[in-house]
């Protein structure tokens, strides 16, 4: 079993290798991300679980049960199969439990540091935005520069302009821009996006997971382009994005999706000469497989083999 799972988070691993190098994901944003989603947890459990299954495998009972017969065998003061004088295993103990302590604590100190983040950046708006009759809904910032982007929160999200681009943008343009805001906050975006920021910052000098919160980071802009081309003209948010470019727009504040985030001009290539979108079978091929690549994980662990 440990040599299927660290099978299996190999084989995770360089198919997102793979996919950060890949262009047809852009053809469907929404299913790549999934897809991009599924690697990422099965990653996660197939490395932590075959370093446990290894550890436990005298218990014959797969990760799941070896831990619950390990912790009888501590309680009743190291009586059964395993011994510590086995030491391979009980490094390799040792390192699965820490690697599974270090992704979840890591996971949960990004999402802390980015509510802090919010938390802070919402009463500044408070105290330095404004609402405008012209954009309803919209907090408006007294900034000549360009800026546009989406705060979410957990009850209720903002979406932010500065009154520079309230004056760099036509109506229709304009529109466009919050239109792919509002996809952003009705799809939570950050919370796709915050897994991959986090092992980012855990593993900044890895290359693949650098790519990956590159590529995640992209294919969000995309759905959330594809998002707004329901409700506006695809070149009327490419123009948006080139003026943005052009006039050098301010960076987004942490913890927020800012409408220029990622690779603009792959994504105004996108918007002006959009290619065949993946075809619905494909999509939701990928879709399936992504699900049963998400199981994996947990079936393994419980697998008495």
């Amino acid at each position: 079993m440990a040599a299927v799972l660290a099978a299996l988070a190999t084989a995770c691993a360089v198919g997102a290798w793979r996919l950060s190098l890949a262009r047809w994901p852009w053809r469907a944003p929404r299913a790549a991300i999934f897809f991009w989603q599924s690697l990422g947890v099965t990653w996660g459990l197939a490395s932590v679980g075959a370093l446990l299954a290894f550890a436990l495998a005298p218990y014959g009972g797969g990760v799941v049960y070896g831990l619950g017969a390990f912790a009888d065998a501590v309680v009743s003061f190291g009586h059964g199969p395993f011994t510590l004088a086995d030491l391979p295993r009980a490094l390799a103990l040792a390192a699965g439990l820490m690697l599974l302590a270090v992704l979840v604590s890591v996971l949960l100190v990004a999402t802390a540091r980015t509510v802090r983040a919010r938390r802070r950046h919402r009463a500044l708006l408070a105290l330095i935005s404004r609402e405008d009759p012209g954009v309803p809904g919209v907090r408006v910032v007294d900034h000549p520069g360009a800026a546009a982007y989406c705060l979410p929160g957990i009850m209720s999200s903002d979406v932010v302009v500065s009154a520079g681009t309230l004056s760099l943008l036509s109506a229709d343009e304009l529109k466009a821009v919050l239109a792919h805001e509002a996809a952003h906050v009705r799809e939570r975006h950050d919370l796709v996006l915050l897994p991959f920021t986090a092992l980012r910052w855990l593993l900044p000098w890895v290359g693949v997971v650098r790519d990956a919160h590159s590529s995640v980071a992209l294919l969000i802009e995309m759905a959330a382009d594809d998002r707004a081309r329901r409700y506006c003209c695809p070149r009327r948010l490419a123009t948006a994005l080139l003026r943005f470019g052009a006039a050098g727009q301010l960076p987004a504040p942490s913890g927020a999706l800012g409408a220029a985030g990622a690779q603009v001009m792959a994504r105004v290539d996108r918007l002006v000469r959009p290619g065949p979108a993946l075809p619905r079978r494909c999509r939701y091929g990928l879709v399936t497989f992504s699900m049963l690549l998400s199981v994996s994980g947990p079936l393994l662990w419980i697998y008495p083999g």
